[in-house]
């Protein structure tokens, strides 16, 4: 039996892909380079990076979330 097919959506795929890339690129961040302080510097200099580097991330997060509403409300508005 045949499944019905789902249209493919390049706007759906567009969105899941860049986010699924955003969060990628921030826990990578975050995790390599928490660890490499964490290698060369130690424990505390390490806490003190990953600290820095999730403020980092929230900021450029909040960033994309407030653009990505910007989208949407441009959208709206189109005819």
């Amino acid at each position: 039996m045949k499944r019905p097919s789902r249209s493919f959506s390049t706007e759906r795929h567009r969105r899941q892909t860049q986010a699924r890339l955003i969060f990628g690129g921030l826990l990578i961040l975050v995790l390599v380079g928490g660890g490499l302080v964490w290698a060369i510097y130690g424990r505390a200099a390490a806490l003190t990076a990953i600290g820095c580097l999730l403020t980092a991330a929230g900021l450029f997060g909040l960033l994309w979330l407030i653009l990505t509403l910007l989208e949407r409300w441009v959208k709206e508005d189109e005819p």
